[in-house]
């Protein structure tokens, strides 16, 4: 799923794209989005667009003279797992475009495409950010900060660290490989209680002697988990690239994975949270680690980027898999999702044994003991904390 950063760079992608064209007509919705429909038309309009977190914010603004008279109307998108903007020509639509706005005559006709592959994406034509999102981590940092560390009596802070910075109330913009990276700079334990890792925050205080350039190089040189929570998604942001646009290359990605140094990197453990997601760690994993959880170590040498909400999976796609799995028929072909800023492959799923099958009951009356199941981990149904 697309994250913080990734958010970010969209925004600029359509800032950029979206900078001196005119857009006119209505706003298009594809016949199989289950979204709502964009009550907006004007002749002519500009598109501009804000990030917050793992929201992003389209504004479609009249121009003065424009018809019929409108108002600017604001439509808030969540990316699913596999959303992105992609400006082409209106004759040449991308298949899973599911929101086209179109450019204006008489110049030849583009269309900026809202793509969803998965359609697990979804927009609000009201314009308001979600309700419950806590600050964002890239451009709220002081009130992010704060609203962590108010809060931490709140029950969030008794799961597992790894658990809580998923927690989208408290912690807007950090999804599954950033919770890796900031985790494992520090050190810190997936599984250790997310109370005890940040109340020793609330204890730190520089020295009121230093100087005001001496606390920055002090807080740069030693930066505490909130601070790697503003820092490590702005790294992402400055790797650039050309993320969200159609001529997106292997060289974004070669970049990415090169900046990466725990999540899906060859010699690091991995377990599943209460979630059903996938942690990268380094050591110990945590007096909170699920029990029967059996830590795994990555040994091929290719990056494998698992989507990060597995659980929104849909359910047809698993039970299809392991079906072939148990034929012993793989078709493991790699699925990329169109336009996404940083290149996801999705982790391959266990495969259960083939067990034996049921026999019918002897003649004598005797019953067979009941045949074992594997040991599978729950998923929870989702929520905001993890969206």
């Amino acid at each position: 799923m697309p994250e913080g950063p990734e958010l970010h760079l969209a925004s600029h992608f359509v800032n950029e794209i979206c900078k001196g064209l005119v857009f006119g007509g209505c706003v298009e919705k594809s016949s199989v989005s289950r979204n709502p429909e964009v009550p907006f038309e004007s002749s002519a309009y500009h598109i501009s667009a804000l990030a917050r977190g793992k929201e992003l914010r389209l504004t479609l603004s009249p121009l003065p003279g424009s018809h019929p008279p409108q108002k600017p109307l604001s439509l808030v998108f969540r990316f699913g797992m596999s959303g992105s903007f992609q400006l082409v020509p209106a004759e040449a639509l991308p298949r899973h475009a599911h929101l086209r706005f179109y450019t204006a005559p008489p110049a030849p006709r583009l269309a900026l495409c809202f793509v969803d592959i998965r359609r697990f994406g979804h927009w609000d034509p009201g314009g308001e950010w979600q309700p419950g999102r806590g600050p964002c981590v890239l451009l709220e940092y002081e009130r992010f900060r704060e609203n962590v560390l108010r809060n931490l009596s709140d029950k969030a802070f008794d799961r597992p660290i790894c658990e809580a910075l998923l927690d989208q109330r408290f912690f807007n913009g950090i999804g599954n490989y950033l919770r890796a990276e900031i985790l494992y700079r520090l050190k810190i334990p997936p599984f250790e209680k997310a109370r005890t890792v940040l109340e020793a925050l609330q204890q730190c205080r520089l020295s009121p002697e230093l100087t005001l350039s001496q606390k920055v190089k002090a807080k740069l040189q030693n930066p505490d988990l909130l601070e790697l929570c503003h820092l490590v998604p702005k790294e992402v942001v400055q790797l650039g690239g050309k993320g969200y646009g159609p001529e997106r290359g292997e060289e974004d990605f070669a970049a990415f994975r090169a900046w990466l140094r725990c999540y899906a990197v060859p010699g690091m453990s991995s377990l599943r949270d209460r979630h059903g997601r996938t942690i990268w760690f380094q050591g110990d994993p945590g007096p909170l680690a699920p029990k029967g959880g059996r830590s795994r170590k990555k040994k091929s040498q290719e990056t494998q980027l698992e989507a990060e909400d597995r659980k929104e999976d849909p359910p047809s796609k698993s039970i299809s898999r392991t079906q072939r799995a148990r034929k012993h028929c793989p078709k493991n072909v790699p699925q990329q999702s169109e336009g996404a800023s940083l290149p996801q492959n999705l982790e391959t799923p266990a495969v259960p044994e083939k067990g034996k099958r049921r026999g019918r009951r002897a003649s004598t009356g005797r019953h067979r003991g009941p045949k074992s199941k594997p040991d599978t981990q729950p998923r929870e149904a989702g929520e905001i904390s993890a969206s």
